[in-house]
Formats: structure tokens, sequence, C-alpha cells
């Protein structure tokens, strides 16, 4: 086994006005041919910047590279010319990444984007490319790939980007795919058929992975050896049998240990019903031909009944494209529905657009993507005080010191609060999205994944805090998510959602020691594999 990358004596640094701040130490690294090295760490450890330094995706300045140097086959990348490295990016090395919304183009249809590609390292036009093109949406889970070559990345689920992105790394078949949280946004099935399908190719094509990721339970499955990194520094390098059954450093023990609470949670059974959900319907016309006939629907949710008690979190969990998210928007009125459903008595469905707005105080929403959602030219403190000058809910001085309490409230330091979204992590990013939920003093929040793209021990801390929140303020969850452990960690109830339906529900409990259906079966079998 030959080297394909070799990462000698490097410092990366970023310049912030005339400060220069340092993030990566003095890093030497390798990665073999053929094999598949895990990078791990917390938030901020260096990983990211570490991994897109190989293809120098970073914008310099601000990045410099005080020392060292990155070889990838024998040959220098930081001192590589502007068309060697394009004719590096995509063919010899493939990435996906971490923010697929963020890569994704959103005026060009998936096909285009695709295309793109093939036609810049394979000189193909986009007829000639169009049958690969869905060969590999088709291996990455794009259902019925052959019709939505037209659609737009707006028009896919969280999940079903993230797949498109592996399709796009993938289909130059590179040397070396760098994978930054790859399967963050998946659900634990199809999680475990993309790591699958990554592992095939690596072997088939004698591809290396750099595989960046959280997930220590993903790392342990697919992993030959595995790089921890804290506060920019390499602090151990071992196989990976080695490093989970006897890491020498004390990080990586911290990392290791840092797993959600094994236990299930109890709800008191005399609570008040706050949400009552019956025959909810969301559909989507398919419209054909010039006069845009209907021809058929996309039966996004169809005909679902649930409810949810007061301080109390229910969880919703399925593949993606199961209709999760659509549920959630329909339950805000952010998208039209039918059936009937109910919000502290009062039936949401029938409520007037001013009765709404202040309806919608009690019903808050924190996002998957905790930088998507935030303005990056908005302060911290006018994200939070969003809300609350909207509804023209107290004065200036009084706002101020409602946005001080929330941001106290989800542990951040209110002297942040001047600064902007990009100069946090991601972890940091979601307390402020979820202090802008909290300053509204609401009764209920929908959390759509909310952990998912956070390191192990930072989601441990998280959700502690939700669970913290939830106790002070007698707060109700509806918690959209495909990670298991975190739902039996924080939700007393569960349901399980495929193809807009749902196929199972009870007591958190319930269905993860009897699972009844032959899906919940394979979704709790793969989530809680041991390896």
């Amino acid at each position: 086994m030959s080297q394909l990358v070799e990462i000698k004596n490097l410092s990366i640094a970023f310049k912030q006005g005339d400060e220069t701040r340092q993030v990566v130490h003095q890093l030497n690294l390798t990665i073999q041919r053929g094999e598949i090295l895990a990078l791990v760490g917390e938030s901020g450890s260096g990983k990211s910047v570490t991994s897109m330094s190989i293809l120098r995706l970073l914008n310099e300045p601000p990045v410099s590279y005080p020392t060292g140097d990155i070889l990838l086959s024998g040959q220098s990348v930081l001192n590589a010319s502007p068309s060697q490295l394009r004719g590096w990016r995509g063919d010899k090395v493939g990435v996906i990444f971490q923010e697929p919304m963020m890569s994704l183009n959103p005026l060009h249809t998936i096909e285009k984007q695709l295309g793109e590609t093939l036609l810049i390292h394979q000189g193909l036009s986009l007829k000639q490319s169009r049958s690969k093109i869905i060969e590999w949406l088709e291996k990455v889970g794009i259902r019925n790939a052959k019709n939505r070559l037209a659609d737009y990345p707006h028009q896919f689920s969280g999940g079903e980007k993230q797949r498109i992105m592996i399709a796009m790394a993938l289909i130059n078949e590179p040397e070396l795919l760098i994978a930054d949280e790859p399967t963050t946004a998946l659900d634990v099935t199809v999680q475990a058929q993309i790591l699958d399908l990554i592992k095939q190719l690596q072997q088939e094509l004698n591809m290396a992975v750099l595989f960046i990721s959280h997930d220590l339970t993903v790392v342990r499955q697919l992993a030959d050896r595995v790089a921890v990194m804290e506060k920019g520094r390499l602090v151990e390098v071992e196989n990976c049998q080695q490093i989970f059954n006897q890491p020498q450093h004390a990080y990586t023990q911290k990392l290791i240990n840092a797993e959600p609470p094994d236990a299930f949670c109890y709800s008191d059974k005399n609570a008040a019903e706050l949400l009552s959900v019956k025959d909810l319907k969301v559909w989507f016309a398919i419209e054909q031909g010039i006069f845009r006939r209907t021809v058929g629907h996309v039966k996004a949710v169809d005909g679902i009944n649930f409810s949810i008690k007061q301080g109390t979190a229910l969880a919703v969990v399925g593949e993606s494209g199961s209709g999760k998210t659509t549920l959630s928007k329909a339950l805000l009125r952010l998208i039209k529905s039918q059936g009937e459903f109910t919000f502290a008595g009062q039936p949401v469905n029938q409520l007037k657009k001013d009765q709404l707005t202040k309806l919608r105080r009690d019903m808050q929403f924190v996002f998957q993507d905790p930088y998507g959602s935030l303005s990056p030219r908005m302060l911290v403190s006018e994200i939070i005080g969003e809300g609350l000058e909207i509804n023209k809910i107290g004065e200036p001085a009084m706002r101020e010191q409602m946005i001080i309490e929330a941001m106290q409230a989800v542990e951040l330091d209110p002297e942040i609060r001047h600064r902007y979204p990009h100069e946090f992590s991601g972890g940091q990013r979601q307390r402020i999205a979820l202090a802008r939920a909290l300053v509204m003093k609401p009764k209920f929040i929908i959390l759509d994944e909310p952990t998912s793209s956070l390191d192990r021990t930072v989601q441990f801390q998280v959700l502690k805090l939700l669970k913290k929140l939830q106790k002070t303020h007698n707060l109700t969850y509806l918690f959209i998510s495909h990670d298991l452990k975190v739902v039996k960690a924080l939700c007393e109830d569960v349901v399980v959602m495929k193809a807009g339906k749902i196929i199972e529900a009870g007591s958190c409990e319930q269905v993860f020691t009897q699972p009844q259906h032959e899906y919940t079966q394979n979704l709790i079998k793969t989530a809680f594999v041991v390896s």
C-alpha cells in the first residue's frame, strides 16, 4: 500500500484584520492508497480546514499556510498552479461537503449539475452523460431518478440532497474521496446503504477515503485507521480496533465515552393534551402539459393521526422523504393541508391570519441546518430579537433584556450578541437558534434534526440543555430525527413514518424493545448495531 497524500508539518492560519490566528499546528499525517482514514474531533478541532486544504478549497487570504506542505501523489498542493488544482478537483479528488444545500446551485437542475463535472473532466455532453447520471443517482438511492433529472435542489429532502452530493463526488471515480460528514442528514438505514456503497466503491477502485465524522459508531464500522484532532493538533493516530479498544489519549477516551444516556424517558400520564392531529394530509399536485393539468399527486403526508401531551417530547422518525419535515410545516400552517388539528384546544386549521400570528408565538421551529437558518448579515442579537420586533413585544430596553435572558438560558455568554453567525461553531449556532425560539416563551417547539450536524460531545451537551429547558419551562417538543440513540435519550413517545404514513406508534420503550413493523425492526437493528 503506497502513500497517496502526505501532510508534512502543516500549519494553517486565518487572518482577521491585523491579527493572525493559527488553527492547525504542525500536522503530520498520511493517507494510503485504498485505505479509509477517519478524522475525528469536536467542532473547531481543525478537521474540515485540514481536509479542505488538500485541494486548497479555502480562500487565500484569509487562509495562509505558515509551515509545511501537502503532497498529492508526490506533487506539492501548496505550490500547484490554479490549472493543476482545477484538474485535480472533482477528478483525482472528489469531495462530499457537510451542508448539501450550501453546495448545490439552487438555479440549476440536478442533471445540469452532475453533467457539468462529466463535461469538465470527461468531455461528455449532457446527452452523452444522461445514462451515467441516472445510474449514479440510482446507486445512491434517489427514487425514480429518471423522472427527477429536471428537478431543482429545493424539490428534494435534506437526505436526498446529501445523496446527490455523494453521486456528484463519485461520478468521476476519483483516487481520493474526501467525505466531510457525508451521512449527517441521512436516516440510519440509508446511512448504512451509503456506507456500504462507499466501502464497495473504495474496494473496486482502490480509492482512498478521508472520512470526517462526529459519529463514532459510523467510524467504527467503516474506518481502517483513525486520526484524532483536538484544538488543531493531532493527538492520536492508530488502527480502528486499537483506538476503540485501547484509546491512549484522554481526549480520545472522552470522545468515545460521549454517548447519549441509554435510558428511556417517562412522562406524566395525567398531563393535558396540547396538540391533537386527525387525518392530516399534504398532497402536492403533479402537473403536465402546456395547460398544467393535474395528472396525479405526491402524497407527502397521507392521513395521519397522533397527539402530544404538555411537557413531553414526541419523536418523528423515518427515512428521508417520508414526510417528517412536511408534517412539521403543516402543523405551523406554513404549507396548505387538509384534516383537523387542535393546539391548546384551538382548531388551528380554522384560524385567520391575525389569529395565526398570535398562535405562532406559542409554536416555534428550530431548523436542521444551524448555519443556513441564521442570516449571515444579522448580528446574533438581531437574529434572536427579530420575533420580538415583528410581534411588537416590549420596548427596546425590555427586548434587550429578553435577548440576554434567552442567551443565558441556552448557556451562551450574552457578551457575544454583537457578533455574526460565521464566528461561531456548529454547536454555538444551534444554541443561537434555540435562543431565537425560546425568547418568544413558547409552549411548543418543533426540533428538526437539531443535533444531526453536531459532534457527539456537543450533541450530549445540547441534549442535556433541551431536557433542562423542557423541565424549566414545561416545554413540549416535536423532535424530528434519524438518530434513534438521541430519540431514546430525549423522547417519551415515537411515531415511525414511511411514504407519508405512520406505520408504527407508541412509547419509545414499547417501540424500541418490541417493534412490530419490519421497517421499524430494520431501523432499530441498524441504529444499535455493535461492531
